[in-house]
């Protein structure tokens, strides 16, 4: 009888809730469109391998790579011009020393003539006048020369955009076709990471207790994995129950059915 009741206490205290888990990849991720073109290419042969860095889908860059071109030849013609001002400004700004400093030496003659003097202080007003306009082109040339050089950045991230990479990631599914025209916020493709695993089931509020130190079996089987997440607000389809989710190595096949026991010890 003593053996008996030890087996029984036995059990009751290895009872664990038995749950089922989808094995599904540790994330899916949705990708869109960042930009606006023409579908060219579609490489569905890629469907359910893991992705390079060679692009599965190639939107139509034509015309951002011909303002791109544009762009750095304006660039290059523009800072160009900047040096030359920039030159011609630094010439100016010596001359108009000079001529400051004459001008007041000038004004202290008393045999200087007035109208000499006048004169000494309209070239010195003339000087004063082509620095500054000078120096507003300047101003002028590398403001400009800033808004093509975020046009050049954008151009760039609009052509790297239209190549789309997911080095590293299965290719889940893809949602367009070639020749479809597509905008910002298209659904491009689905791509999953499977580096590793997650199992997620739902459990009473009364297994919550110290479930972080709980053993996890699968398949009827001890493992040393651990609860990796447990979401303390009660699920929306599966009332009064909550989502804990279990982060496991990758298996061969993934979406496999398993059985998931959390168990103390």
């Amino acid at each position: 009888m003593r053996v008996l009741f030890y087996l029984l206490v036995l059990n009751i205290f290895s009872y664990a809730e038995v749950h089922y888990s989808k094995v599904e990849p540790y994330k899916l991720k949705n990708i869109a469109s960042n930009v606006t073109g023409e579908v060219l290419t579609v490489h569905e042969d890629m469907l359910g391998k893991k992705l390079s860095n060679e692009p599965f889908i190639i939107i139509d860059a034509e015309i951002d790579n011909a303002e791109l071109t544009d762009v750095q030849t304006k660039l290059k013609d523009m800072q160009a011009t900047l040096q030359i001002n920039e030159k011609i400004l630094k010439n100016l700004e010596e001359v108009l020393q000079k001529k400051r400093s004459n001008y007041k030496k000038t004004q202290a003659l008393k045999i200087k003539a007035r109208i000499d003097k006048d004169r000494e202080f309209y070239d010195l007003i003339a000087s004063e006048n082509s620095f500054n306009a000078t120096q507003k082109e300047v101003y002028s040339l590398k403001n400009s020369i800033a808004d093509l050089e975020l046009r050049r950045i954008q151009l760039q991230k609009s052509i790297r955009d239209k190549k789309v990479c997911q080095e590293g990631f299965v290719l889940y599914s893809i949602d367009v076709k070639e020749g479809q025209v597509v905008n910002i916020a298209t659904p491009l493709a689905k791509v999953a990471d499977t580096s590793k695993a997650l199992l997620t089931i739902y459990v009473d509020a009364d297994e919550l207790k110290n479930i972080k130190q709980k053993k996890v079996y699968i398949d009827g089987k001890k493992t040393t994995y651990k609860v990796s997440r447990v979401l303390g607000i009660a699920d929306s389809v599966n009332i009064s129950k909550y989502k804990v989710q279990i982060i496991i190595d990758p298996p061969k096949i993934f979406s496999k059915l398993v059985k998931v026991e959390l168990k103390e010890e």
